[in-house]
């Protein structure tokens, strides 16, 4: 039996790429399109309007840093580290083009132009990280730290000094303590 990739995901995929390479927040449908080797056409039609897609992209790769924190929580033995782990992953400066469109796909979101929703997915699968580590977690530390963790990542894109921006997550998981 012959498996057929979704052609949504197939081109969600070729558009995620075009993301890392060249951003997306200041591209028409058109660029996009034309940077994933297909038609504005196509991206209406698998995605309903460049706020669906750019909602999609958002989504796809924060279900990949989700898939990241899962992932370490099974190799590390705390929460310092597991934390320490994430910040480092969602601030690298080769995901500041998806960061860049997270904060775009959020004032979508504040207006009511996009779904709601950028935070129950990380509050859920953080819970999860914290059971594998055999740590109790707080719903409103866990959603502390993901606000944290957003407004560190604001500083970051505005060009605060990142040495400075390092030092404040150092001391909020420093603060949150053993039980983040």
């Amino acid at each position: 039996m012959w498996y057929m990739a979704d052609p949504r995901d197939e081109l969600l995929a070729r558009i995620l790429d075009v993301a890392a390479r060249d951003g997306l927040a200041d591209r028409s449908l058109r660029e996009i399109a034309a940077g994933a080797g297909t038609s504005h056409r196509m991206l209406l039609y698998h995605f309903g309007s460049r706020e669906g897609l750019l909602t999609a992209v958002v989504g796809a790769m924060e279900a990949q840093q989700r898939a990241a924190m899962t992932a370490l929580a099974e190799t590390v033995s705390d929460p310092a580290e597991l934390m320490a782990g994430i910040w480092g992953a969602v601030s690298a400066p080769e995901v500041r083009p998806f960061v860049r469109l997270f904060f775009e796909v959020l004032a979508l979101t504040a207006r009511g132009a996009a779904p709601a929703g950028l935070t129950a997915g990380w509050l859920e699968d953080a819970a999860k990280a914290g059971e594998r580590l055999g740590v109790t977690t707080d719903p409103a530390m866990l959603r502390l730290g993901v606000a944290v963790v957003r407004g560190l990542l604001i500083d970051l894109l505005t060009g605060e000094d990142p040495a400075e921006v390092q030092a404040a997550h150092e001391l909020f998981v420093r603060l949150a303590g053993p039980a983040a």
